[in-house]
Formats: C-alpha cells, structure tokens, sequence
C-alpha cells in the first residue's frame, strides 16, 4: 500500500512528518507518486489558532474527495488539543494523539484488519513524560536538516493551546542527538536547524541546556552551519551568548518571540519579559554577533488592546530595526485564558492594525537589505529556479544569484550582494 504526508504547521511537525515517512517505509509501505491520492493520507495536524483547525478541517474534507475509499489518519495537535471535538474526525478512519505517535503503523494494520475506525488520545502527564524517541535521517529535498531536540511547553500564555496539545517541556539527550546528527551528515546536509515547541527550555531538568546542543552540533563532522529556530528572548543571558559567539559555524540569525511591543499588552499575554529587556537583549546580541538578523513575531489587536497600547507596540517595532517580522492578528482560542477576556477587539480594527503593522515591518525589512548591499557573504545554495540560485546566508538573507549551475545546489559559495529587492537580495558569485 501507498501512503501521503500532509504537514501543516510548524518545523516541528516537519521534523515529526519526515520521523513518520521513515517508520512507514521502514515497515514496508511506499510512498506515493501523487501528491493528492493515496491509500493512506496522514494529516500532521497544527491548531495554534482556530483558523489553523479550520485549514485542518479543508485539507482532511478534500483528502476524502480525492481519495473516498482511503485510510485517512489524524494526528498532530489538534486532536490533542480537544479530544472531544468529533466534527473534528468525521472523515477520518484513525484519529492518534501527540502522544500516539508510536502507535501509527499498529493502528493502520489494525484498521486494514477490521475495518472499525480507531481513536486513541490520552492527556500528556503533568510530570516526568519521557521525551518520544523520534529520529530522522533525511528531510526529504529540503537542503537544511530540521532536527528537534525539545517538546512541550510550561509557560501557558493566556492565548496559547499548545501547552495543552504538547505537554510539559522534555528534552532529547545529548546522545540521541549526537547520533542523530551524525546520520543526517553522512546523507549530505551542511546545515541543521535546532527546533523545539519551546527551544529555549531545553534541557531543563537535566544537566544540559541549549548551547550544550548547539556545541554539539557545531562539533559534527559534515556540518557547517547551525542555526536556531524560534527562542524566547530571556533565555539570551550574558553566559549563553557567550558560549554561542566561540562557535564559528553558528548562524547569528536570532527569531525572538516578541508578540507585542506594548508593556501592559505583554503582561496580559503573561509573557515573561518587558519591552527593555527585550531591547537589551537585542543589542546584547547585536554587539556580540556581527551582522546578526533580528526576527519575530508580532500579534496586533490582542483582547484588551487599546488604540494607545497598539500605537505603544508600533513604535516599538520600529526602534528595535527587525530584519523581517511576521504579523497577525489576535485569534480566540477557545480552552484559553484570553479567549474570555473582556473587550476583544473586533475584526475588522484587527485587520486594520495587522495591515499598518505591516506597512511598519515591511520598512524595516527593506532597510535590512539594504543594509546587506556591499557584503560578501556566503551562500547556502538551495535550488535553482528561473535562471537563478537561490540562497540563504548565515544571517538568513535570501539571495539570488544569476547562475544556471544545477551542481551548486546544497552547496555553499561566496557571493558578493549587490543589490537589494523586496524580498531578497541580488548577489554574484566570487
């Protein structure tokens, strides 16, 4: 039989789709040649907002269609996150939690025996949930290695499920990612990037913490670059950039969860940190790192946000400079402390404060490139697409280089920007 991966979602669920495809084939299934049929389709789900249950719902309602008599298996977040949501699983034959994962190839033989549709989720306990012992050794055609090394989350941030539909934090020992690193650089891959639920926890508990895993890498035969994925801002203490700046390979792009530049906004969100510590850290980074690339995310139109509060996170966003943002506007989410707040913000202020937030960013953005022009930097040569490489630096600068060299993809070159766009940078090969 022949199976599909749906992923939506984070790199997280990109790690765990690709440990998933791994097992399958491992236990004797194929995966398909098209994209859409199947005779089984696995949803890696993601809920991280209502509007992400309701793209899960389009993509699970259009897998049926093409596929009627299919296996189709849900798994991810969302089930997790509200078991007893059965609108959630009226097309699908098995339905597995986050913490399932194991039981996905028994459960599809299972079905094919007895043809009874299968739900299995249970709670993540509130102490001592082994870490899931998942390892990959490829990423599919993806030229960097998404590598997760931390789960779960005990922060409970007044908008956030994912606690709920993570656990609590738990870690990958320094072992297991030893060799893991080792595998996916004996297949070829030059850079990995670090992920986790909440990356910045790692190895909390135990007798490691993330510059320990990012040594670790580092000191992998093979690799070049390591970068990481989304972090909390505090974490950045004076010792950690300290051990992180003696790494050569280490990539100083740094995505540092913002949420809101408003201080009375940040404490509703129960974030963990205020507007000038943020700003401290941003320039203790940039003073260690040179070139460093400062990214976030940014949610407008939080419950509560007055017009003063929004015109508060703007002005913030503008001073720290970031080199590319992602905005969006607050969603309810139901089983969360902010989603019965009083004074929710309607829609359509949302969207208008989502859009000069943009207008704000999209400054920010273009002067970050511009600021590139001059650089010679090297290249992370991805694919080659229209007459051109296309790239990333260490900074995560996307570049585009006029080349027609298929043999240079996964490769990294030295290029010299010459020219800033939009969204990228023009750069030539040295």
């Amino acid at each position: 039989m022949n199976f599909n991966i749906v992923t939506l979602g984070c790199k997280v669920n990109q790690y765990e789709s690709q440990a998933m495809r791994e097992n399958m084939i491992n236990n004797g299934y194929t995966l398909s040649d098209d994209s859409i049929k199947a005779d089984i389709t696995i949803i890696n789900s993601c809920t991280v907002t209502s509007v992400s249950d309701a793209k899960n719902r389009k993509v699970i309602n259009k897998v049926r269609r093409a596929n009627p008599d299919g296996i189709i298996v849900l798994t991810g977040c969302m089930p997790q996150a509200f078991p007893d949501r059965d609108e959630n699983f009226v097309n699908c034959d098995i339905v597995l939690g986050n913490a399932k994962r194991a039981e996905l190839v028994p459960a599809i033989q299972k079905y094919i025996e007895d043809n009874k549709k299968y739900i299995h989720i249970t709670e993540h306990p509130i102490k001592n949930e082994e870490y899931e012992s998942l390892n990959v050794s490829s990423l599919g055609e993806h030229t960097r290695a998404f590598i997760k090394i931390e789960d779960g989350c005990n922060r409970f941030c007044s908008y956030c499920i994912i606690p709920y539909a993570r656990g609590r934090v738990r870690s990958k020992q320094l072992d297991d990612l030893k060799a893991e690193l080792k595998t996916v650089a004996d297949n070829g891959y030059k850079e990995v990037v670090l992920v986790g639920i909440n990356l910045s926890a790692y190895g909390l508990g135990e007798d490691f913490n993330l510059a320990d895993a990012v040594e670790c890498a580092c000191n992998t035969p093979g690799i070049e670059r390591v970068r990481l994925g989304s972090i909390e801002p505090e974490q950045m203490d004076d010792e950690m950039i300290a051990r992180l700046t003696a790494q050569s390979k280490f990539c100083p792009q740094f995505h540092l969860s913002l949420q809101s530049g408003c201080d009375k906004t940040l404490k509703a969100m129960n974030r963990y940190y205020d507007t000038a510590e943020y700003a401290q850290i941003v320039t203790n980074l940039r003073n260690a790192f040179s070139n460093a690339s400062i990214t976030t995310d940014v949610m407008v139109g939080f419950a509560g946000e007055s017009d003063d509060d929004f015109a508060n996170s703007v002005n913030f966003v503008k001073s720290i400079g970031f080199a590319k943002v992602h905005v969006f506007p607050y969603s309810q989410r139901k089983g969360t402390v902010a989603a019965d707040a009083p004074n929710q913000v309607s829609p359509q202020l949302k969207e208008q404060r989502a859009k000069k937030m943009a207008e704000v960013v999209d400054i920010s953005r273009a002067e970050f490139l511009k600021s590139q022009i001059g650089r010679c930097e090297s290249v992370l040569v991805e694919r080659l697409r229209h007459g051109y490489l296309e790239g990333y630096t260490k900074n995560y600068t996307p570049i585009h280089i006029a080349s027609d060299n298929i043999e240079l993809c996964g490769q990294i070159v030295n290029a010299y920007i010459k020219a800033s766009y939009n969204d990228y940078c023009d750069g030539e090969l040295i």
